[in-house]
């Protein structure tokens, strides 16, 4: 299944709810006039889009609808998903060209983190590159167990400590090893613990501090996963992030659980964050890039049946929640 497969699949219950709901009303109407694009503005709220990106949405529609003369439903449909995808576009690339480069995964426990990183190591395995997880979440009980299942299964080295370690130390340990077997890409789990934004912000500094001293000029992506049937509270959660670390990227785990999907939307506009990542299954091999295009397509449009394989049975993930 391909890459726009993928995310329109994933997509379902968000098209189901939202653009259903704007197709109700665009092939309803004799007339695009202004109590449409009241109705829309609220339709995109109760997506989860957010006030501040769909009233900016209802705007660019009213000013391209006044140049265009846009009448038809299809033509407005249409100028909707140019919008969307015109919105989330940039910064979606991983920039990975070092060896090796760095990728630290932050977010809070239970948002699919553990699962992401093995997703990742897989995708990036897929791709030729020899990856290596550094087990820096040494404080979470059963983190490195968890995350050596993944290791195992994604078929990919794995640096750890005991439980408790300096998680800097495994950093390091970890750089030495990724220098030591030429690897391609280190991704670091790291504690989700936002409830203690100062030990957080003291633990992440010491990370830093070790990469700059080790990995000087190594390409690094700082990556904060975010539950998508979280809705609104995913992105003040990431406020919250936001003000204790940088970050380049989001991964919006469980894309596929929800009809909020539209909050990535109101990620990328509000918090001026690229998602780079979305999980759109239960598979491994089911956390895909992120494609403005395909999400636009996939928001909006019912794909095409996909008959090529039968769909294998589920795995398991961390504290039973999927990716």
């Amino acid at each position: 299944m391909g890459l726009f497969q993928k995310i329109s699949k994933g997509l379902k219950k968000t098209r189901e709810s939202m653009a259903s709901a704007i197709d109700d009303m665009l092939y309803g109407k004799v007339e695009i006039d202004d109590t449409f694009f009241d109705d829309l503005e609220e339709v995109l709220v109760m997506g989860d889009v957010g006030v501040y990106t769909a009233q900016e949405i209802v705007a660019q529609l009213r000013e391209r609808a006044q140049k265009e003369n846009l009448r038809t439903a299809d033509k407005v449909k249409k100028a909707i998903k140019e919008i969307v995808a015109d919105m989330l576009r940039g910064g979606e690339e991983i920039s990975m060209i070092t060896m090796p480069s760095i990728i630290l995964v932050i977010g809070v426990n239970g948002v699919g983190k553990t699962t992401s990183i093995g997703k990742l190591a897989h995708y990036f395995k897929q791709d030729g590159k020899k990856v290596i997880l550094a087990a820096a979440d040494t404080f979470r009980a059963a983190a490195i167990e968890q995350l050596q299942e993944w290791a195992d299964r994604a078929g990919v080295d794995m640096i750890k400590h005991k439980e408790g370690a300096d998680p800097a130390a495994v950093v390091f340990d970890s750089i030495s090893a990724g220098k030591a077997r030429n690897a391609d890409v280190i991704i670091v789990d790291t504690a989700g613990r936002l409830h203690n934004k100062k030990h957080l912000m003291e633990e992440l500094a010491k990370i830093y501090r070790v990469i700059d001293r080790e990995l000087p000029y190594s390409d690094r992506e700082v990556l904060l996963v975010l539950d998508a049937t979280t809705g609104q509270n995913a992105v003040n959660q990431a406020r919250e992030f936001l003000n204790v670390a940088e970050a380049t990227g989001i991964i919006l785990t469980k894309l596929d659980g929800t009809a909020r999907g539209g909050v990535v939307l109101n990620i990328k506009n509000e918090l001026k964050v690229p998602v780079k990542f979305v999980g759109v299954g239960e598979q491994i091999d089911d956390l895909q890039p992120f494609s403005a295009e395909a999400f636009a397509e996939g928001l909006f449009d019912v794909p095409m049946p996909d008959h090529s394989q039968d769909e294998p049975k589920a795995e398991s993930t961390e504290d039973g929640e999927n990716a």
